[in-house]
């Protein structure tokens, strides 16, 4: 069921509130991303290393974003691999077959 019903969602990412507007079937999702990057956010600046609120979220958007690219560069390896094997596998169905028919 798709809804395009807005709703206000409450979010809280190092410390301070956010509502934001969202489908009502992709709140769960928007408050699960929000967990998400709350904890990437906080495991930074409890490293100490960086100290500004803004350094601290680009740091972790870029480290989710390097996560995100390797596993959609390995899900595309993967996916490769398995047409790679379709085709093998469809070739040597094709050689069995020829066989059969001789």
């Amino acid at each position: 069921m798709n809804s395009d019903k807005s709703v206000p969602v409450n979010l809280r990412i190092l410390d301070k509130d956010y509502v934001v507007a969202c489908p009502e079937d992709e709140r769960d999702t928007l408050m699960a991303s929000a967990r998400f990057l709350n904890e990437k956010v906080q495991q930074i600046r409890g490293g100490g290393k960086v100290v500004s609120t803004e350094r601290i979220v680009v740091i972790s958007a870029l480290n989710i974003v390097h996560e995100y690219l390797q596993y959609k560069q390995q899900k595309d390896d993967d996916i490769n691999t398995i047409e790679n094997d379709i085709v093998q596998l469809q070739e040597k169905i094709g050689l069995a077959l020829l066989e059969i028919k001789s």
